[in-house]
């Protein structure tokens, strides 16, 4: 008996042997080659390549096996069958054809392992149907353990093979699978090669239907050439793609390169490839990051596991810096094709400049932009929070409003009105606590919190020590002088809520303010049952308007020497519905300090003019007008536009202005009544004498008339002071040629005394009370007889 191994020395070629390993490693280096091409093969490609595959890896396990066979040369008649020669070969063909497919199933993690068995049964079903095809004469047999051994491990490594093929990255990883082919070959092919016995029996015969072994041999070199073919189109198309491959990744290297956010390329959680501005956003060269795990840059990502399981997703992390650093930045992965396997491209995107935007935008919704004080929202929530917490004690909300401050804004300018808000800022926010918060609530209007004052005396103390300290800062003489008033609230005590407390301290602040400003007031119900009442009549007044709840009234002016009716002075008048009839003095004031002075001063002046405009003399009509209507921009254009609507002549129409409205700013207040003067309308200074009277006034402002406080008349026949101040104004207007008018006539001494004067013009109830203009209709149509017949009986 022969067994095969125990003469694989004596009765073996060696160097077939050697030759039969060179073709198994080199159809197994084809096989793989062409396999990963067609992994990479689109549709039809995808199997033409794979079927080249097959056709050399099927040469090569035939190849190798009759090669060795044809090593063996025992002292025995030998030969070869035809078919069953062909037959293996055509079984390598298929078998491994449908292994290499089934390794390539998309979406099939098995696919490797199954595609590997069936290689195993293709190169068993070719070993031992071409060991069938061997004719000898003797018999064989077979050890069943050598047989499965050898089943099994060429099973195990071809599946090994093929799932390192198809799951390969590197050339590496592709290397090892060729070798794995190449041993699961040969382990099959010598481990059923021990397992043959064969017994001599020179009785029989070989069948004369066999391949003598030089066209073995033949067919061997062909089938050798043809895998020589493939082996040098795999190197080809190795050569050309690693080209490829190289020209892809200069190319992306440029884009990578050109792009501003940081760009790298994963394999798994490891580097490959990353960009320039990555390495400049971590401070680190290139090759200090190729090779290096994900979690080198992004140490709070668990190994990049967080990241390679959330494409397409934009996620804000941290990015680790050379120099221990982190700095925000965003990431978004994205898989993509590249070099032959999936990769993961991570764009790093660095947010250092969107979180300073973001703080800023954060700072300025929570804070005032000029000052940096907390602005109206965070004193809110910061006060909710205060009374949400109302059993760690009571607080102090105090208002603070700076004195005159629109005529620093007026005279000065905005930027010294920005510098001095500025600067109270500063010297306030130093007078506090450090627990004590100070914001702007708009304009020249703060507020503070004062945590724990929770008593009137401690809050005046704090008050005090807020004006103080504005005065140290204007005794400094760093910015204008400047004082403050202050309002005061406490919790619970003023009020349980926010709104409330922060209206009581205002209350209390607009109090301080009427008292003489530069102070503080606490909070009292008196006060602010006078605020409601205000507030109620300010409702009112804006009702009034949409209501035709205003009425003009007439009063005639008139010359003292007979010249009869010169002209009336419009005075409005309100009837309300409930209150009934309320006095100017009452709402005017409320009025200028709500702004409706603006819509009711149109309504007066359009009123007056269209009334005046229907009288048959051509009589003057004098119209009050406001401090607030003079400083409008467009103030000198609305007259003109009443006296175009009207039809009424400027001449004829007269604009009475006090001098404390002239005093607030002279150089805006001189050039609207220069705008007037040049529209023709006449200007008369009203209450002369009791308000901030300047002689340089009155030579500095168009003036064409002055009129002399009732206050003085009513007096100047029984007090010789008053009688002295009249004289004087009279005596001034003679030598400025401004005529006189004297306003409160009420008795016959008073004319007496203004004719014997020389005053110009007079009015007064001893001419007639204020009226509608129905009670003064025989004036506007007829000559005047009824203030003639008065002043002849005056005299």
């Amino acid at each position: 008996m022969l067994r095969v191994y125990t003469c694989l020395v004596q009765d073996h070629d060696l160097k077939l042997l050697g030759l039969a390993a060179l073709i198994c490693v080199l159809s197994s280096f084809a096989s793989i080659s062409l396999l990963r091409h067609a992994k990479r093969a689109p549709g039809r490609m995808r199997f033409i390549w794979l079927g080249v595959s097959a056709v050399g890896t099927g040469f090569g396990i035939w190849a190798t096996h009759f090669v060795g066979m044809l090593a063996y040369a025992p002292d025995l008649p030998s030969g070869y069958h035809a078919g069953r020669t062909f037959s293996s070969l055509a079984c390598a063909f298929l078998l491994t054809g449908a292994g290499l497919s089934l390794s390539l199933l998309p979406g099939k993690a098995y696919g490797p392992l199954l595609g590997g068995a069936v290689i195993a049964l293709g190169i068993t079903t070719m070993h031992y149907l071409g060991m069938s095809a061997f004719l000898i004469s003797g018999s064989m047999s077979w050890d069943p353990a050598y047989v499965s051994a050898s089943i099994v491990g060429g099973t195990v490594l071809s599946s090994l093979a093929m799932c390192v093929a198809v799951r390969g990255r590197d050339r590496r990883t592709w290397s090892g699978a060729v070798l794995l082919l190449t041993a699961a070959i040969c382990v099959l092919h010598f481990t059923a090669m021990a397992a043959v016995t064969v017994t001599p029996d020179p009785a029989m015969a070989i069948l004369t239907v066999t391949v003598s072994d030089g066209w073995l041999a033949l067919a061997i070199a062909a089938a050798t050439l043809v895998i020589l073919a493939l082996c040098l189109a795999a190197i080809v198309f190795d050569i050309r793609d690693s080209r490829r491959s190289a020209l892809e990744v200069a190319r992306l290297r440029e884009l990578a390169n050109a792009s501003v956010e940081g760009l790298m390329i994963s394999d798994g959680e490891r580097i490959i490839h990353c960009n320039t501005s990555l390495a400049q956003l971590t401070g680190r060269e290139l090759r200090q990051l190729l090779g290096q795990p994900l979690d080198t840059c992004f140490p709070d990502c668990e190994g990049g596991r967080n990241l390679l399981n959330r494409p397409n997703e934009a996620l804000e992390t941290e990015l680790l810096n050379a120099d221990g650093a982190i700095q925000p930045v965003e990431l978004i992965v994205r898989p993509v094709s590249f070099s032959g396997g999936v990769r993961h491209v991570i764009a790093i995107r660095d947010l250092r400049a969107r979180k300073r935007a973001e703080q800023q935008i954060h700072f300025l919704a929570h804070h005032d932009p000029l000052t940096g004080l907390p602005n109206r929202l965070t004193f809110h929530a910061r006060m909710d929070e205060l009374i949400a917490t109302a059993g760690s004690g009571g607080f102090a909300v105090l208002c603070l409003d700076l004195d005159r401050f629109k005529e620093v804004n007026d005279l000065l300018g905005h930027a010294v009105g920005d510098a001095v808000l500025r600067s109270v800022a500063d010297c306030v926010t130093d007078a506090l606590a450090p627990d004590q918060m100070m914001a702007r609530l708009g304009g020249d209007e703060f507020a503070v919190l004062a945590p724990g004052v929770s008593t009137a005396e401690d809050a005046a103390a704090l008050a005090r020590d807020i004006v103080a300290a504005m005065r140290r800062k204007s005794e400094d003489g760093d910015t204008r002088p400047i004082s403050t008033s202050i309002g005061i609230a406490i919790f619970p005590e003023h009020g349980i809520d926010g709104e409330t407390l922060l209206s009581h301290a205002d209350t209390a602040l607009y109090s301080a303010k009427a008292d003489g400003r530069d102070g503080y007031r606490l909070y009292d119900e008196a006060m602010g049952a006078e605020a409601r009442a205000k507030r109620s009549l300010e409702n009112d007044l804006r009702l009034a308007m949409t209501q035709n709840q205003f009425q003009l009234h007439y009063q005639p002016q008139q010359g003292v020497r007979g010249e009869g009716v010169s002209g009336f002075e419009a005075l409005i008048r309100w009837k309300h519905p409930l209150r009934g009839d309320v006095s100017p003095a009452l709402f005017i004031p409320i009025a200028e300090e709500s702004g409706t002075i603006l819509e009711i001063g149109n309504w007066v002046l359009r009123e007056a003019c269209r009334e005046a405009a229907t009288w048959e003399r051509p009589l003057r009509i004098a119209v009050n007008v406001s401090a607030v209507q003079l400083y409008e921009p467009d103030f000198a254009r609305g007259v003109h536009a009443v006296l175009l609507e009207t039809g009424l002549s400027p001449r004829r129409l007269e604009i009475e202005i006090t001098e404390t409205a002239l005093v607030r700013d002279l150089n805006r207040a001189l050039a609207a009544l220069r705008q007037i003067k040049a529209l023709g309308v006449g200007i008369a200074m009203d209450d002369f004498g009791t308000g901030y009277s300047s002689l340089s006034n009155l030579r500095a402002f168009p003036l064409d008339k002055i009129k002399i406080d009732g206050s003085f008349v009513r007096s100047v026949n029984s007090n010789e002071q008053a009688a002295a101040i009249v004289r004087a104004v009279l005596g001034l207007g003679r030598g400025l040629r401004l005529p006189v008018l004297a306003e409160g006539v009420e008795t016959a001494a008073e004319l007496d005394f203004l004719r014997n004067e020389a005053c110009d013009e007079v009015q007064g109830y001893f001419f007639g009370r204020p009226g509608p203009i129905e009670n003064f209709q025989h004036l506007v149509r007829g000559d005047g007889s009824f203030v003639q017949d008065a002043l002849a009986e005056a005299i």
